[in-house]
């Protein structure tokens, strides 16, 4: 004898949109990926930039102390989860038929027994 899973007879007051889908685990590990990627590489101009301008040491410690927790932060926003996306969503909102307001002839019983 087999089980079907119960089936809900009721419909969503909204439907679900394909627009609505979260993005796909390929899309968002691409997504994470290129953001380590651009937060490791601004790791490496602050370093050099750094060796550019020994000269000024003040300057040449602020992009070294830039560039120190770089690869930390870089870790944290890669494994960080993309935010929902905060559009709002157009629904089709389709036009629903009123009832009319007319009145209807009622029907008495021709009997008045009661």
């Amino acid at each position: 004898m087999t089980t079907e899973p119960s089936r809900s007879t009721g419909r969503d007051s909204d439907p679900v949109l394909i627009t609505d889908a979260q993005r796909s685990y390929e899309e968002e590990l691409a997504t994470r990926k290129r953001r380590y990627k651009i937060m490791m590489g601004m790791r490496i101009p602050c370093m050099v930039l750094a060796a550019v301008f020994y000269q000024i040491p003040w300057l040449a410690v602020g992009l070294l102390v830039i560039s120190i927790p770089l690869p930390w932060i870089a870790v944290l926003i890669a494994n960080d989860r993309l935010p929902l996306k905060s559009e709002k969503v157009n629904r089709y909102r389709g036009e629903r038929p009123e009832l009319e307001s007319k009145e209807h002839p009622v029907i008495e019983s021709g009997n008045n027994n009661g």
